[in-house]
């Protein structure tokens, strides 16, 4: 077998400029995209609870179509496709002190736009696992929407939206590699780039996958200890118990 241990070594416990760059690039995409995501989703979700056709059909639609197209489509399309129709062309943003290049722009609004329609059923169902006593019970003491989504709905939700979201982030971090297809230097495109200088394919390859399983471990640890943090008991929010009271707590809890 033709492995140069030299190599792989070198590459693993040193990893070149052009490794740093790709990897810094995927933890960037992956966070701005998932926050992206995380926004849409949240807005998409509420909009989708709507009995108003007018908001709830729109986003009906967003999600059949953004999970009933492949991601590598999206992207492609968003990217080349808008361009080449004359609709649409991701220009370079000057920040001053950062260049923002298209195709990087373009891979966080594709992923973040996906990301979104896959969110919007998880908070979605979030929302529709806590009680509708507590609704009631929120309505009661004359909370606006906002507020009994903010103070009541949304904390709760939050417990079970948790292990679903933590799952969409390692999904995301992974996905990344979609995006070298328009020139995006995240991991992958940066290994092919160094594996056409060196020849080393197999050691390269393997390389990368270890930098991206060590980018999802250190995220499963992260991932539990949210999951701990935030499900370690049925108790209500603080804000709300401080807020409500002893009486009025026993009202959000059906009792």
């Amino acid at each position: 077998m033709n492995f140069n241990w030299e190599v792989f070594w070198q590459y693993l416990s040193q990893p070149s400029g052009v490794y740093l760059t790709g990897l810094w690039l995927t933890c960037l995409i992956s966070v701005l995209a998932m926050l992206m995501g995380c926004a849409l989703g949240l807005i998409a979700a509420l909009m989708r609870l709507s009995k108003n056709p007018l908001l709830n059909l729109p986003v009906r639609f967003y999600v059949w179509l953004m999970r009933g197209t492949p991601l590598l489509v999206q992207i492609v399309f968003l990217y080349t496709a808008l361009a080449a129709g004359g609709i649409f062309r991701f220009e370079d943003i000057d920040l001053g002190w950062f260049v923002v290049p298209g195709n990087i722009q373009a891979a966080i609004i594709a992923l973040g736009l996906n990301e979104g329609a896959y969110m919007a059923e998880i908070i979605r169902a979030g929302i529709g696992a806590v009680d509708k006593g507590q609704y009631e019970a929120g309505r009661s003491l004359g909370m606006t929407f906002g507020k009994l989504m903010r103070r009541i709905v949304l904390p709760q939700a939050f417990r079970v939206i948790v292990p679903p979201l933590g799952n969409e982030f390692n999904v995301m971090l992974k996905n990344t590699t979609l995006v070298s297809v328009i020139g995006v230097q995240e991991l992958l495109l940066s290994t092919q780039m160094i594996t056409s200088a060196t020849f080393r394919v197999f050691e390269l390859y393997l390389v990368v996958a270890i930098y991206f399983l060590m980018l999802t471990t250190v995220w499963g640890f992260f991932q539990r200890w949210l999951e701990q943090r935030f499900g370690q008991s049925d108790r209500q929010p603080p804000a709300a118990r401080r807020m409500f009271g002893r009486g009025a707590m026993k009202m959000l809890r059906g009792r």
